[in-house]
């Protein structure tokens, strides 16, 4: 009798920019705006997107095999942008 190997569960942090040899057009108005928040410091903002997922493996090297795939089929548009991420166990 073959017993199925036992599932954990992770979460996974994920961060989408666009490449930085690309324009930002938001992170460009936001640079912008900075000035007229009295805020001239801040300047080259760069506007991505940031996802949370749950992904069920059997372990992390799974799980982050998984969050890859995801990543590269779609939470990220590979010509445009670039993604990091991490896993963790969830207790």
């Amino acid at each position: 009798m073959h017993l199925l190997p036992t599932m954990k569960n992770f979460r996974a942090s994920i961060d989408v920019m666009p490449h930085d040899n690309l324009l930002d057009p938001q992170g460009k108005a936001v640079t912008g705006a900075m000035g007229n928040l009295g805020l001239p410091e801040i300047s080259g903002v760069r506007i991505g997107k940031h996802i949370t997922l749950q992904v069920e493996a059997k372990d992390k090297k799974a799980a982050e095999a998984k969050v890859d795939e995801a990543c590269k089929k779609l939470l990220a548009n590979q010509i445009m942008e670039k993604y990091s991420f991490s896993v963790e166990e969830l207790a």
